[in-house]
């Protein structure tokens, strides 16, 4: 019948739902909390979920287990949880129900006291009562989100919004985690009570925007996971789904961060060779995680995670950068700040094997960080340089590299605005001299013979416009077409007053092509490169897609 009555619990709640190396840790180890009820700074920062509240709430205040009889202390460790199962008011009126508040937040602070300091006081009896206390005080509908849109929480800035009701939610996480930890506890007899629905459950909670609240959550779920063998395969596949949600629909969920710090805890404990799984979770799910607006709240984990991959199994590098440099920010420079964060972590583990795969568009990227505007992400990305395993890498295959940053070094090393990026790019450039100077005067001389060659294009290209430009200032005759003839009346061009001259046998056929103006030829090119439009009748007439009008043009010049 006990049984039932968990079952019960959780269906009611969750009908109301919404290592060796250590994960970098969350937002909360930053925060110092207290260990009694907080002050919030601002009333409209505190909020709190909806609990069903009990009728009677008058609570009677239970003999002490330490004073009780061996005998008789099992049915009042019962009597005590059954008793914090009722659920007090701490919003709509935070004075009401003060005394009995108060007996319920003695008697789970004796509780935690009595599993932590003693032996053999979890029973077979202890097992549902303590489910059923946990499941009834804490799944519940989680309020409103205060920040609706998504919009990245920043620590320094923002407070947390804190559950109203801490000061007994609290006491039940306490209880709940030094159950789990105690040496009586036997996940065989609690696995009846703690099953899928429960882990559904508690991961609903994770959406909370208390920090406090996803900190003991987070403790919590690591500890059933490593206690609970049958339940490890669906706590992976559900907070796979929390995430699918996020990428593909909300990109709003509180809990990010913590689920990926219990998760770089899983992947650190992945047997080898790594299942095709597991393989799978790296690239559609922790990649795509790149996108997402907010990254900045939870990217120091996430980093983490894509690092215990590739050091797990080094031929995950090439799909990981690739997935990587797909992902690239393009006009967030801040993100972009993070990806080069993040890509430096994986060259410090990367294969020099792995490393030719992907060196090519690695450093194309690269040269076009080092030529970014924004000089943080210059900076950062020129930092590279300082490190002694990259420079290895690079100084083994300087011959693909070298070309690629070249250019990119040598011309903001004169043009880029900020004076540091001017000294890290010359530390740049003296290294790549040192390595082979050879090879750097080679791609000198070739620089400069890329530039010199621009510059003779542009100059025939400017002779061409002349050209033409001349063509139209002496050519005093129209020839007009028979829809030209809808408007004799002279085009009225503030430098001259005729602009067309009738074309015939122009490109690959006998196409009908209208010679107009340089000025409105720039104007109408620039939307459409298939048309030219006439500017007296706006007719338009299509030119061969693969003529540009100066070559188009230079064959009409006698």
């Amino acid at each position: 019948m006990i049984f039932l009555s968990v079952e019960a619990a959780q269906q009611q709640t969750a009908s109301k739902r919404p290592s060796n190396s250590t994960p970098p840790p969350t937002q909360l180890n930053k925060i110092k909390y207290s260990s009694g009820p907080q002050i919030v700074k601002k009333e409209r920062r505190q909020s709190s979920s909806r609990f069903n509240l009990a009728k009677n709430r008058e609570l009677q205040k239970l003999p002490a287990l330490k004073d009780a009889p061996l005998i008789d202390r099992e049915e009042l460790f019962v009597q005590k949880l059954r008793q914090c199962c009722v659920l007090f008011d701490f919003v709509t009126d935070p004075l009401s129900d003060l005394k009995y508040k108060e007996v319920k937040r003695a008697g789970l602070n004796e509780m935690v006291e009595y599993i932590t300091h003693n032996r053999e006081v979890v029973t077979e009896s202890i097992y549902p009562e303590g489910v059923i206390m946990f499941s009834i005080n804490l799944f519940r509908t989680l309020p409103p989100s205060s920040n609706p849109t998504g919009a990245e929480f920043d620590p320094e800035e923002d407070e947390p919004t804190l559950e109203a009701a801490w000061p007994h939610l609290q006491l039940v996480y306490e209880f709940f985690l030094r159950f789990l930890e105690s040496p009586d506890f036997q996940p065989n007899v609690a696995k009846k009570y703690i099953d899928q629905k429960f882990v559904l459950s508690l991961l609903e909670l994770f959406d909370s925007e208390d920090p406090r609240e996803r900190d003991f959550l987070k403790t919590i779920l690591h500890r059933i996971y490593g206690k609970f063998l049958g339940l490890r395969a669906y706590i992976r596949r559900q907070i796979n789904n929390i995430f699918y949600r996020f990428i593909y629909e909300t990109e709003h969920h509180n809990g990010i961060a913590e689920l990926l710090e219990i998760l770089g805890s899983i992947i650190n404990g992945f047997a080898l060779p790594l299942k095709e799984e597991h393989k799978m979770f790296l690239i559609r799910v922790l990649l795509p995680l790149h996108k997402v607006k907010s990254l900045s709240v939870y990217h120091p984990q996430l980093a983490y995670c894509v690092v215990q991959f590739l050091e797990k199994d080094s031929s995950l590098t090439e799909p990981v950068i690739m997935g990587l440099l797909k992902f690239w920010p393009k006009t967030h420079s801040p993100k972009e700040v993070m990806f080069l964060n993040e890509l430096e972590e994986i060259l410090d583990v990367i294969e020099p094997s792995e490393f030719v795969k992907v060196m090519e568009p690695l450093f194309r990227q690269l040269a076009k960080c080092v030529s970014s505007p924004h000089f943080q992400v210059a900076e950062r990305a020129l930092y590279y340089w300082n490190n002694e395993y990259i420079m290895s890498l690079i100084s083994d295959n300087a011959a693909k590299i070298l070309p690629i940053m070249f250019p990119a070094l040598y011309k903001n090393s004169k043009s880029h605005w900020n004076k540091t990026i001017h000294g890290l790019i010359y530390n740049a450039l003296k290294l790549f001299m040192e390595m082979n100077q050879k090879l750097f005067d080679d791609c000198t001389q070739q620089y400069k013979a890329e530039k010199q060659k621009e510059k003779y294009k542009l100059k025939e290209r400017e002779e061409v416009w002349h050209k033409i430009e001349e063509l139209a200032k002496h050519n005093p005759q129209v020839i007009p077409t028979a829809e030209c003839q809808k408007t004799p009346q002279p085009h009225p061009c503030p430098l001259w007053n005729i602009h067309i001259t009738l074309f015939q046998g122009v490109g690959s056929g006998n196409e009908t092509v209208l010679f107009i103006s340089t000025l409105d030829i720039c104007r109408w090119t620039l939307r459409n490169s298939y048309f030219f439009v006439c500017v007296v009748c706006s007719i338009k007439l299509m030119v061969p897609s693969n003529t540009l009008p100066v070559s188009l043009f230079s064959k009409c010049i006698p």
